[in-house]
């Protein structure tokens, strides 16, 4: 099977390898539908190994080169006799995370803090950029028909920005300011606008993003470089500020503008990752009473209830979908046009299935 495998910085590769197979009674094969590209495997392809591993990971025991790709949707091809939950021919949104169970962290049902935390298509023994996967059963959850498998796959990253949203604890009617339209950013717009949000509004200073974030239609996107920011957020607030940020840019603009923006005794969740440290005036933070949050990936237990609010129409995760391009194009129209500053694409889907 074809299958796109980071080697090292700058290195992925299209391979032909060996269909996988399950090997414990809890496993499920499962061909790929559509898999997304995310900032986690751009940060590989810039400057790792970061997350993929160059020695065998203490859960997967996986290392490098590893086939990339955890956002991803597929169809159920073959299930051990002690899968639960879903059958041959069912269709699935992948929860990638791997986690042992058994840490003190798993027991207290947070499984996304596990101290051998691995996932599919970063730490593991297969991807979502191939044409087949082997998962554990906790790791798919049935499509229902009214959700594609576009909006499948794109269930991953709706869960983070869903998870980070709820970290800030947003209320029906609050302001909302999303710093950041890439994808986690808009995906975190559309949530907090499902959920109840009164006003949503994005800061983006790139315009390419801004046009694609204005076509989302929940909000004022504006321009946080700009002089007219602060009087904007004024005018929208009565003075007062945001409720709620999600800082979704990982930048520390964004931050400073999540800390400028933001009412007293309102909230902040760091939902973008930094990949450098940051610097934020922590005066203001103390002086405004503000509370800040991190947010890392997502309950992994959220796949039902993100998949039921997608069925209902009110979280309309394909409009971050920017492009379907074929796998053997994932490093050309994928990975290289999404690490260049001045692309327009928010998320680029790949699929196995799809010819040029």
């Amino acid at each position: 099977m074809l299958a796109a495998r980071f080697h090292d910085k700058g290195d992925i590769r299209l391979e032909n390898v060996g269909v996988p197979a399950p090997k414990a009674p809890d496993e499920v094969l499962v061909e790929v539908a559509w898999c997304g590209i995310c900032g986690t495997d751009l940060h590989e392809y810039l400057v790792g190994p970061i997350v993929t591993p160059v020695n065998p990971h203490p859960l997967t025991g996986a290392t490098l080169p590893q086939t990339l790709g955890h956002e991803f949707s597929a169809r159920i091809v073959e299930a051990g006799p002690e899968v639960t939950g879903v059958a041959v021919g069912d269709r699935v949104a992948v929860m990638p995370a791997i986690v042992c169970g058994r840490c003190a962290y798993c027991r207290r049902g947070l499984g996304h803090l596990c101290v051998r935390f691995a996932c599919t298509g970063l730490s593991a023994e297969t991807g979502g950029l191939a044409q087949y996967a082997v998962l554990k059963d906790y790791q798919v959850a049935k499509l229902p028909d009214e959700v594609s498998d576009i909006e499948g796959a794109v269930v991953e990253p709706a869960s983070v920005a869903a998870y980070g949203v709820d970290r800030a604890g947003v209320h029906g009617g609050d302001v909302v300011l999303v710093t950041g339209a890439g994808p986690i950013g808009v995906l975190s717009a559309l949530y907090a606008n499902a959920v109840g949000a009164g006003t949503v509004v994005i800061a983006e200073p790139n315009p390419n993003r801004a046009v694609l974030a204005r076509a989302l239609d929940v909000g004022p996107v504006l321009d946080p470089s700009d002089e007219s920011f602060a009087d904007a957020i004024a005018n929208l607030t009565d003075g007062l500020g945001v409720d709620v940020v999600a800082e979704c840019s990982g930048s520390t603009p964004g931050l400073a503008t999540a800390l400028t923006s933001v009412r007293r005794r309102g909230a902040i969740v760091q939902t973008g990752l930094h990949t450098r440290p940051a610097t934020f005036d922590a005066m203001t933070l103390s002086a405004k009473d503000v509370t800040l949050v991190g947010s890392w990936c997502y309950l992994i237990t959220d796949w039902p209830r993100i998949i039921r609010l997608i069925a209902s129409g009110k979280y309309p995760v394909a409009r971050a979908v920017t492009a379907r391009i074929p796998l053997p194009d994932v490093v050309t129209k994928g990975f290289d046009v999404l690490v260049d500053p001045r692309g327009d694409q928010l998320k680029v889907l790949s699929s196995p299935t799809l010819t040029a």
